[in-house]
């Protein structure tokens, strides 16, 4: 269990073809360990840093800018980390 503050996922809409959730992290706050089961869209709603961290424990960043999409395919598996001094937040948009 972390010590981290838990990332809030809103979800917006959910139908048979995809879910869309609003991610919101607070400085420090994190994701948890978690598998992406669909392929997905991110779209940042802020620019700024993520840090993500792998199952065998390794940190990368990615520096993210709004309005600027990225896509993943299922399978992803990883605890995603603000380590901004301000909040971030994004729209995750999963295709079923």
């Amino acid at each position: 269990m972390s010590d981290r503050p838990e990332a809030t996922g809103t979800v917006k809409i959910e139908n048979d073809r995809m879910r869309v959730t609003e991610w919101r992290f607070a400085p420090g706050a994190a994701t948890g360990w978690h598998r992406h089961e669909m392929d997905y869209v991110v779209v940042p709603l802020t620019t700024g840093k993520l840090r993500m961290v792998d199952g065998a424990g390794k940190e990368s960043e990615a520096s993210l800018v709004a309005g600027e999409p990225y896509t993943r395919e299922a399978g992803v598996e990883h605890d995603v980390i603000n380590p901004n001094e301000g909040e971030f937040a994004f729209l995750e948009i999963e295709l079923k």
